[in-house]
């Protein structure tokens, strides 16, 4: 998080989008998951006019969040104590979310509006600044987790932690969370970059038909045997350093997922994803849920796959 001047605050913090670069779905069924901030995109909550049309829609979707979120303190309140009161008078005066943050697009939009309510509203808050304890992350991915299945009806509490803390998270386990450090980032010819599918992507719908497939036995399989199995070895070799083996894996990776996930990739996006499976000068994988937004590639030759992929907008998320 970082602290800017805007709006009428005086100062608000801001919060940053996120980027899983491995773990998607997976972390549902305990696979490892790595998340890292994003800071080309960020959002804080803020007071203005409500007579301001922007101010008061995103008020509007601010009044939606506080009643789910006053229902669910009163049925879980173990895990959620929020000042609802000053919640609802600041709703009353203006409160309303600003962010570049795109909404659909696989990046964290609703992590951050999480993490800036519970830093706002949080009795008995865990900060940033304290130890952070396994313990400790897990009360909070368990508060954040309920707080953004709001948005998407099952979530992980992944984004909004990441989000919150604005540093990287490795997920080992559903009970094993750290925060991580990842190798420095240098000037060489490989990138890890976005692509722009141009459509937004619904969470709560690719949720829905990932946990419809999972009644498949076969699917299960595969996503044990194949998809968790390259997904956790990305991790290890991302975070190593070890770029060959990255690769390697991120081959089989892209493939499973094409194979098997085709209700996640945007159908016009099909062709370029089977392409680079095939030339071996790019992989693609899932950013977030998938059907839309941004997409995650990984090129050992950023200008050669820049060229390759000259009719999307592309955006460097990590040099190597």
């Amino acid at each position: 998080m970082l602290y800017l001047n805007s709006g009428t605050m005086k100062k608000g913090p801001l919060f940053y989008a996120k980027i899983l670069l491995f773990g998607e779905y997976g972390i549902i069924k305990n696979s490892k998951a790595l998340a890292i901030p994003y800071n080309q995109y960020k959002g804080g909550l803020f007071l203005g006019d409500l007579n301001d049309p922007f101010v008061k829609e995103s008020n509007a979707k601010l009044q939606g969040f506080f009643e789910y979120l006053k229902k669910a303190q009163q049925d879980h309140p173990g895990i959620l104590n929020l000042d609802l009161e000053q919640f609802e008078t600041d709703l009353k005066n203006g409160l309303y979310f600003k962010s570049n943050i795109p909404e659909g697009y696989g990046v964290g939009s609703s992590g951050a509006v999480v993490a800036a309510v519970y830093e706002r509203y949080a009795r008995q808050k865990i900060t940033v600044l304290e130890n952070l304890t396994r313990d400790k992350l897990l009360k909070l991915k368990e508060i954040f987790a309920l707080m953004e299945s709001y948005f998407h009806g099952k979530s992980s509490g992944l984004d909004p932690l990441n989000s919150y803390l604005s540093i990287p998270i490795l997920i080992q386990s559903k009970q094993d969370i750290e925060p991580t450090g990842i190798p420095a980032q240098n000037e060489g010819k490989g990138a890890i970059f976005l692509i722009d599918s141009e459509q937004i992507g619904e969470t709560g719908n690719m949720v829905s038909i990932f946990m419809e497939k999972m009644k498949n036995e076969g699917f299960r399989k595969t996503l044990k045997g194949e998809f968790i199995k390259y997904t956790d070895a990305c991790v290890n070799d991302f975070l190593q350093g070890n770029v060959k083996s990255l690769f390697g894996n991120l081959k089989h990776l892209s493939a499973t997922v094409y194979r098997n996930f085709k209700p996640m990739i945007p159908t016009h996006m099909l062709d370029v994803w089977k392409k680079g499976i095939e030339n071996g000068d790019y992989y693609l994988k899932l950013c977030g849920s998938g059907g839309g937004g941004y997409i995650l590639g990984f090129t050992e030759d950023f200008e050669k796959t820049k060229e390759q992929l000259k009719d999307f907008k592309l955006q460097v998320v990590y040099r190597f």
